[in-house]
């Protein structure tokens, strides 16, 4: 500092004083200042782009074409459908209040409305969560996982659901099951993120969250008619594959994405998440080849979702090794849960989404307080391995707090639904198909 000044030949003691007095403060003023805030950065924004389009390509049409090739075929239009109505009504819904009331302060279950209709946001707003992308690129990476989320759900009152009342149910259960809980969890001031759960990328906000939704729903409204006596099996699982595979390469924008920037955390949580649903493969296809002599193509597809779901939560906390685990996992517990548990206690789950996201999101979200490192993605608490056991006892609050309001909210919804306009169609349209009745539209061979 002192190397900036030059002094006269006859300059007086008291005046140098006074010089290296003022170079000494400009010095720390300099020094106490902050950091200018990081810039936009065009390697990030591009990498956000990137995955905001992937995770909307999981949508339409990668989860559409997944449940409409398990439906049978008077419905698969039907489906499609909810997935095309959804994806715009909810988008909607998430840029005018959704947005605001999850990623605003507010207090620890919902944010504000300083944000309603996107209001107060310009183009080169940095987003706050992510400086180095624009906020507008923020909402819409993360309204891609809004408008998936409840879409997911339907797979439990498939074949039987009125369209109306699917469109209903998704839009007051995204602002007031998706919206809190994305909030605790990743939200300003959030009760569950504050807390210490881990949740890199949606176990507990998507997939827990879901799979409880579709549960309550596929109770609610009761079995579909000659579920146990008629023959309802998958009518198209060419679509089901393809579907299932867009669903596989759309996660790493999901998981991937949730890094919100294009740095070095990525190429972990991209290996994490492919080789968690690699091993979800193997052991859901060995196990089903045990059990009843043959290996499908229907068990290799939801082997990797499950795969899929339980690395969510855990992509960026975890070593290789854990991710690999919680892979081989996966496929042996929801294998399980498509079969012996819903056998078990007997409710109809059209298209298994309590067996694989909702106990893969469990599974995922528990062993993400096992796995976790300090030396991976910046944990701020590590799991058992890195020698932190509470972090266990956190991800089971995070789990049984999604469960316990996701189910009140759930149910609440659906009942106001059944005792109004009605959830369920009447057994004349169920007969001949939805597509048909509730669309005028029908697959012709």
């Amino acid at each position: 500092m002192i190397s900036r000044f030059r002094l006269s030949p006859g300059a007086s003691a008291l005046s140098v004083a006074m010089l290296l007095a003022s170079s000494a403060i400009a010095f720390a003023q300099e020094a106490a200042a902050p950091p200018p805030p990081p810039a936009l950065n065009s390697g990030d924004i591009a990498w956000m782009l990137t995955s905001s389009v992937l995770v909307l390509a999981m949508l339409v049409p990668g989860l559409g074409l997944f449940y409409a090739g398990m439906v049978r075929k008077k419905n698969a239009l039907s489906v499609l459908m909810q997935c095309v109505f959804g994806a715009g009504i909810l988008s909607v819904i998430w840029c005018a209040i959704g947005y605001s009331l999850t990623f605003t302060e507010g207090n620890p279950f919902f944010g504000g409305f300083s944000k309603f209709m996107l209001a107060g946001i310009a183009p080169d707003t940095p987003a706050p969560a992510a400086p180095t992308i624009p906020e507008f690129l923020f909402i819409m990476f993360q309204g891609t996982f809004a408008i998936i989320t409840p879409i997911i759900a339907l797979g439990g009152p498939a074949d039987r659901i009125k369209f109306s009342a699917a469109m209903l149910f998704v839009s007051l259960w995204l602002v007031f099951s998706y919206v809190p809980i994305a909030h605790m969890v990743w939200g300003p001031g959030g009760y569950l993120g504050g807390a210490g759960v881990l949740d890199f990328a949606g176990g507990t906000v998507v997939h827990i969250n879901s799979a409880v939704a579709g549960l309550v729903a596929a109770i609610v409204i009761g079995k579909r008619k000659g579920y146990g006596t008629e023959q309802m099996a998958p009518h198209n699982l060419a679509l089901t594959m393809v579907g299932g595979s867009l669903l596989w390469v759309g996660w790493f924008g999901f998981n991937v994405g949730s890094v919100l920037s294009a740095g070095a955390s990525t190429g972990i949580t991209m290996l994490n998440t492919h080789l968690a649903t690699a091993a979800a493969v193997v052991s859901w296809t060995l196990v089903e080849w045990m059990v009843k002599g043959k290996p499908s193509l229907l068990g290799a597809i939801s082997g990797a979702i499950a795969g899929l779901v339980a690395i969510t939560p855990a992509c960026g906390f975890v070593s290789v090794n854990g991710a690999f685990i919680i892979g081989l996992a996966a496929g042996v517990v929801c294998y399980w849960g498509v079969t012996g548990c819903k056998h078990m206690f007997g409710y109809d789950d059209a298209l298994d989404v309590w067996g694989v996201h909702g106990l893969g999101g469990i599974l995922g979200a528990i062993l993400t307080g096992v796995f976790a490192v300090q030396s991976v993605g910046g944990a701020g608490k590590s799991g058992l391995l890195d020698g932190n056991s509470a972090q266990l006892m956190l991800q089971v609050e995070g789990v049984a707090v999604t469960i316990a309001w996701c189910g009140i909210v759930s149910l609440i919804i659906l009942l106001l639904i059944k005792y109004t306009i009605g959830l369920r169609v009447s057994e004349a349209q169920e007969a001949e198909g939805l597509d048909l009745a509730l669309h005028g539209e029908t697959f012709h061979d």
